[in-house]
């Protein structure tokens, strides 16, 4: 087994499940996390261990993220017996709800197609709102139909990252807060890894998973992804009485009873506040899903930069001008944990070989939108 150094730059849900990956294989693993003052798009999850419409352009992406949510619930165990930390995972299944009748039959054209192109292996089941309203009470009569997907659920991303961290300690992981690394640097067989305040650390493997930061690392160890970024705001509301059993698309709500209400998609740059007009909108179309929320207080709203590729789809890559680099970029850091604990940290790690069919999820298809590798092969 290999013993070499690993550094991964970046504490969120990417690089924290890929820092756990590793360290729970035995390798000695450093993180090193920029903390709070981060662009942090944990806080910004909706929280969905979510598989229904995923990779409707890339095949490959529908099976990753479907292998990802059938480990989910070994990954919740193991980080539960471990650490003590609830997850907070709960898989019954999930509903995506429209408003349209134009929109409920372009999710199911998607649906079908996808399910084709992976071998059935994602069911669903399209629902008129009669037959909706048998598993969620109260819905609106603004919903028109829907689907359900049996994989999908949700957990608490806030509590999976606490997990993470708290993981990476008991496996004796080196975790380092505060750390704006801002230049990597091969020197001979090892990176040396810069932070702005000039403390220095050395490792023989490194990971970037530092979401918006990338964009500076990555093209100082021959990596080039073009990183662009979106912000999403959520609600929450005060714990309520449990009535809803499983996660929407539009609302869920928590083993707790607060109701979380999401999200919105918007292209500001690196504006990560929150607006009336957006939270006006989130709610009313949480009551129109649900009209018993007019009732609710909302305690919380909040926003968050997540980061995107030109596609959406995730980068995972190693530098073949920096042997030992590798980047991870990935907008589903919940949905996507588990795989990135169990099946590509030790693939990153050196452990292992690269999982199969990877080079779909490679950076260089942005320099030909024509490659092949943005189809399954």
């Amino acid at each position: 087994m290999s013993r070499e150094q690993l550094t991964v730059v970046g504490g969120g849900l990417v690089g924290a499940a890929i820092a756990y990956g590793a360290a729970r294989s035995g390798v000695p693993v450093r993180m090193l996390d920029q903390g709070d003052t981060a662009f942090r798009a944990s806080r910004g999850n909706f929280g969905l261990v979510w598989v229904s419409s995923k990779g409707g352009k890339m095949p490959r992406y529908a099976r990753w993220t479907r292998e990802a949510v059938t480990i989910w619930p070994e990954f919740h165990k193991e980080l539960l017996e471990l650490t003590g930390i609830d997850t907070g995972l709960q898989q019954p299944g999930g509903f995506w709800l429209g408003f349209s009748k134009e929109d409920v039959e372009a999710r199911e054209d998607l649906l079908t197609r996808i399910n084709c192109e992976v071998g059935g292996e994602i069911p669903f089941k399209m629902m008129e709102p009669s037959e909706l309203r048998q598993f969620l009470p109260g819905l609106g009569s603004a919903v028109v139909g829907g689907s359900f997907c049996e994989l999908d659920g949700h957990a608490n991303p806030l509590m999976l990252l606490r997990a993470l961290h708290a993981g990476l300690k008991e496996k004796g992981a080196e975790i380092i807060s505060g750390v704006d690394v801002t230049e990597i640097r091969r020197d001979r067989s090892q990176f040396q890894i810069i932070g702005r305040d000039g403390q220095r650390w050395k490792s023989d493997r490194l990971v970037l998973a530092a979401g918006l930061g990338n964009a500076n690392l990555a093209p100082q160890v021959g990596l080039e992804v073009p990183i662009t970024t979106t912000r999403g705001q959520i609600l929450i509301t005060e714990r309520l009485k449990p009535f809803l059993g499983f996660p929407t698309n539009k609302v869920r709500q928590t083993r707790e009873g607060s109701v979380q209400i999401g999200s919105t998609s918007e292209d500001v740059g690196f504006n990560d506040e929150t607006t009336t007009d957006k939270i006006e909108w989130l709610a009313r179309r949480a009551v129109a899903t649900f009209p018993a929320l007019a009732n609710a207080r909302l305690l919380r709203a909040w926003g968050a930069l997540r980061p995107l590729t030109a596609d959406g789809y995730p980068v995972y890559q190693g530098s073949t001008s920096c042997p030992g680099a590798f980047i991870a970029i990935c907008h589903s850091g919940v949905t996507l944990a588990a795989i990135h604990a169990f099946v590509l940290a030790p693939w990153m790690a050196g452990l292992t070989c690269a999982p199969p069919d990877l080079e779909c999820f490679l950076g260089d298809r942005f320099r030909d939108p024509n490659a092949s590798f943005f189809h399954d092969h």
